[in-house]
């Protein structure tokens, strides 16, 4: 006889943890003691079943996981259990929420997912929740905020592995927390990290060109994000109806369109465009030197609100997260005009840096093809000068991305620096000569509209020293990101400082490439 082997549904996983006597949920082998259940799954790169024989040799109480081909030989009579599931990512999302009591079930939870846009969206929503004074924290890219704390989540985070989800959460609910918006990346959800929430609310600013080096396809992207609605349908009843919130001027509206209606989940959409079938709308826009005007219109109201952000994509991101206060949490107008004043700025998102030159200089996250293309074009429309860009592409990432954004850029920018954006283990040179090549498709000349830079503080100084007055100066993909990997290592970086530094008159000059050419 094995060790016991029973396989178990995703409904009864968390069952175990009242079976065995376990002290802690690990998914990583070197934090394995006494007492740890230890769940094994395929990684990215790693396959955690590699690791099953050293976290029974750290004492493992259990073992969850897919297979049985990597566990080493047991003794019958002393071997712990060991778990078959179907997926061990899922697993550990209901073994987390379990050993937590489950606080997904006592939060109204507001999912926000989209290639672009999601964090403006959530601090737009959190605002304006917070203006009617409603207790409401979030986890989003640039940090997670439970109550009245804060914490930076800076480096390269998405949606959080599951116990870190689960973990913020119970936190949430110790503080009285009423409402959790929850950023949801497409990895969070086609890894399963957000299996065991429950979702009242989901919202999608867009879906374009992303993550293609994850999914597989396109196709596998768009079903990874229709998963958020999908959930609604079996998320326990919490008192609030269950709603999806579209936008319908996006391509993405079709498609989960249709994917809902079998489930009967409610909809309700949001446009910029007149679109007939939108509940909110966005009317009388006027774009001043500093703020955007225009008006909200809901079925029973109308709201005239003044918003900090720039651009078309935010007054989408504005009546996405409007549509939900209005529609779904029946917030006032007023406390939707209070929540749109009140946020005055996101880290990294066309954050403007002034050291008193005479030009525009502004960092911006936008690192996919739709971002970078909306980056750029609301710069042209902030200046009468030249548009200098600054960005790069990931290494192990979407390859594809490499030749549209090149493209883009040589279309809307004037002059471009390509450097580096996080090469990982990927020759970094190969990766701009990549970009460079779909810039000279489209007609540019190196040396008369883009340079080669592979250091990326030297990228953003030489962009400075090239800006005239009247010019503006962007560097696009890093936005509020605290570092950069080469090879294997976070090298800590920042292109807020970079810029400063750079405005200052001294390149940044702290990552391995500084005396690097191309």
């Amino acid at each position: 006889m094995g060790p016991q082997q029973p396989t178990l549904a995703a409904e009864t996983e968390a069952s175990l943890l009242s079976q065995i006597d376990i002290t802690h949920i690990v998914s990583d082998s070197r934090q394995v003691g006494p007492g740890a259940l230890f769940v094994a799954y395929p990684g990215v790169t790693v396959d955690g079943h590699r690791f099953i024989a050293d976290a029974l040799a750290r004492g493992a109480a259990a073992i969850v996981c897919e297979e049985l081909k990597l566990l080493p030989p047991l003794d019958p009579a002393a071997a712990p259990p060991i778990i078959l599931v179907p997926n061990s990512r899922e697993a550990l999302a209901y073994l987390a929420a379990a050993w937590y009591n489950f606080p997904s079930h006592h939060i109204t939870m507001v999912g926000i997912t989209g290639t672009d846009g999601k964090t403006t969206t959530t601090n737009f929503l959190y605002q304006m929740l917070r203006a009617s004074r409603k207790k409401v924290s979030m986890i989003n890219t640039v940090n997670a905020v439970i109550g009245d704390t804060f914490l930076e989540t800076g480096l390269h985070t998405t949606t959080p592995d599951a116990p870190d989800i689960q973990y913020y959460l119970a936190e949430m609910v110790s503080v009285g927390t009423e409402v959790c918006l929850l950023e949801t990346t497409s990895h969070g959800l086609a890894q399963r990290r957000v299996a065991a929430c429950n979702f009242d609310v989901a919202i999608v600013t867009n879906i374009t060109h992303e993550h293609l080096d994850l999914h597989g396809s396109l196709e596998a992207y768009w079903a990874a994000k229709a998963s958020l609605f999908e959930s609604l349908a079996t998320s326990i009843d919490k008192g609030l109806p269950k709603t999806a919130i579209l936008n319908c001027d996006d391509r993405s509206f079709e498609f989960l369109k249709q994917r809902l209606a079998p489930l009967k989940i409610a909809w309700l959409g949001y446009t910029i465009q007149d679109h007939p079938e939108a509940s909110l709308k966005a009317r009388n826009i006027s774009y001043q030197p500093d703020k955007t005007l225009f008006t909200i219109c809901a079925p029973n109201a109308t709201v005239e609100v003044a918003s900090n952000f720039i651009g078309d994509y935010n007054i989408s991101n504005c009546l996405a997260a409007a549509t939900a206060a209005m529609e779904c949490f029946g917030l006032s107008p007023d406390s939707v005009r209070q929540g749109v004043a009140a946020l005055k700025g996101i880290p990294g998102r066309m954050e403007r840096i002034d050291e008193g030159q005479p030009f525009l200089a502004i960092v911006d996250f936008a690192h996919t093809p739709n971002s970078l293309r909306r980056a750029l074009s609301t710069a042209r429309k902030l200046i009468r000068g030249r548009v200098i860009a600054v960005f790069g592409c990931a290494g192990l990432r979407d390859v594809e991305k490499r030749r549209t954004m090149g493209q883009i850029a040589a279309e809307l920018a004037d002059l471009t620096i390509i450097t580096a954006e996080d090469p990982r283990t990927e020759d970094l040179a190969g990766i701009i000569a990549e970009t460079a090549t779909a810039m000279q498709t489209r007609g540019a000349v190196e040396g008369e509209h883009f340079e080669r830079v592979p250091d990326r503080g030297r990228a953003i100084y030489r962009a400075v020293q090239l800006a005239r007055p009247g010019d503006l100066v962007i560097a696009l993909g890093k936005g509020h990101e605290q570092s950069m990997c080469f090879g294997q290592v976070e090298y800590p970086w920042d292109d807020r400082q970079a810029m400063r530094a750079a405005l200052q008159g001294q390149p940044l000059l702290t990552l391995p490439t500084a005396n690097a050419t191309c």
